[in-house]
C-alpha cells in the first residue's frame, strides 16, 4: 500500500527538504503552500512523477480553503498517512508595544490557527479511513520552550503548538493517530542567513550563531515519520550544537 503524506510550507526551506526526502523514499506527497511556482519547483527538484506528487496551493490561515484541500487529498489519494504541519512565519524583532493587532493576528492565523485547521482535517481523515490511523508531526521551534528577544508573537504561537501537540496526541490514542513535535534550532535556510552575520542576544549584543545543516533536520524528521504507529516521538529537539540555547549559551 502506498504511503501518502501532506506537507504544508512545502515550497521552501524545511518543508521543501522534508517533502523531497519523502518523495525520494517512495511516498506520495501533497505539496501544500501559498505559491504554486515554489511548489512546482519542489516537485522538479525531487524529480517526482505527477502520480507521486501533487501541487496544492493553499493558504492555511483560510479555514474553508484548508477543508477543501484535505477533501481533495482524500479524493485524489484515497487516504492520508502523514501530515507535516510545517507552515509558519514570524515578525522582525519588535517589542510588545510595537506590534499592531493586525500583525499579531497575522502570525496567530498562520502559526496557530492554520496548524489547528490542518491538524483537525488530518485527524478527521485518519480517524475515519480504513485502515484507521496515521501520524501528525507539528513543526514547533526552540521558541516553543525558550524565546528570542523581540519575538513575542512567534514565541506565543510556538508555545501553543506544544499544547496542540499534547492534546492531539492524547485524543488520537483510541484511533491509532500518533502526534509528535519536532523543535528545530537554527536550520540553514534562506530565513536564517542573517544568523551568520549576527543575531540579537538577550544582553542586547549581536553575535554570529552557527546553523544546522538541513540534512540533519531531514534525517530526524524521517526517523519520526517512518516509525510504526505503535511508537511515537512525542517531542524531539534538533539544533546546531554550539548555538546559544542550553543554559546561558
Amino acid at each position: 500500500m502506498h504511503r501518502t503524506a501532506l506537507v504544508t510550507g512545502a515550497g521552501s526551506g524545511i518543508g521543501r527538504a522534508c517533502a523531497t526526502a519523502l518523495l525520494q523514499r517512495g511516498w506520495r506527497v501533497a505539496l501544500v503552500g501559498r505559491n504554486r511556482s515554489s511548489l512546482e519547483a519542489t516537485m522538479e527538484l525531487a524529480a517526482a512523477a505527477p502520480s507521486q506528487a501533487w501541487v496544492l496551493p493553499c493558504d492555511v490561515s483560510d479555514e474553508a480553503h484548508v477543508t477543501t484541500t484535505f477533501a481533495d487529498v482524500q479524493h485524489h489519494f484515497g487516504r492520508l498517512d502523514l501530515l507535516f504541519n510545517n507552515a509558519g512565519g514570524g515578525l522582525g524583532a519588535q517589542l510588545p508595544d510595537e506590534i499592531s493587532g493586525d500583525a499579531w493576528r497575522q502570525v496567530v492565523d498562520v502559526n496557530l490557527n492554520g496548524a489547528f485547521y490542518c491538524l483537525r482535517e488530518a485527524f478527521r481523515l485518519m480517524r475515519h479511513q480504513q485502515p484507521q490511523g496515521g501520524r501528525i508531526i507539528n513543526n514547533g521551534s526552540l521558541s516553543a520552550t525558550t524565546p528570542r528577544p523581540g519575538s513575542i508573537a512567534y514565541t506565543a504561537t510556538k508555545h501553543a503548538i506544544t499544547g496542540l501537540t499534547k492534546a492531539a496526541a492524547l485524543d488520537g490514542r483510541p484511533f491509532h493517530i500518533a502526534v509528535g513535535q519536532i523543535d528545530i534550532g537554527n536550520a540553514a535556510t534562506d530565513l536564517t542567513t542573517g544568523l551568520a552575520q549576527g543575531a540579537l542576544q538577550p544582553d542586547g549584543s549581536r553575535r554570529p550563531e552557527p546553523r544546522l545543516d538541513l540534512d540533519a533536520v531531514v534525517s530526524t524528521f524521517i526517523a519520526m515519520a517512518e516509525l510504526p504507529l505503535s511508537a511515537n516521538v512525542l517531542f524531539t529537539t534538533v539544533m546546531a550544537t554550539n548555538m546559544p540555547f542550553v543554559g546561558r549559551g
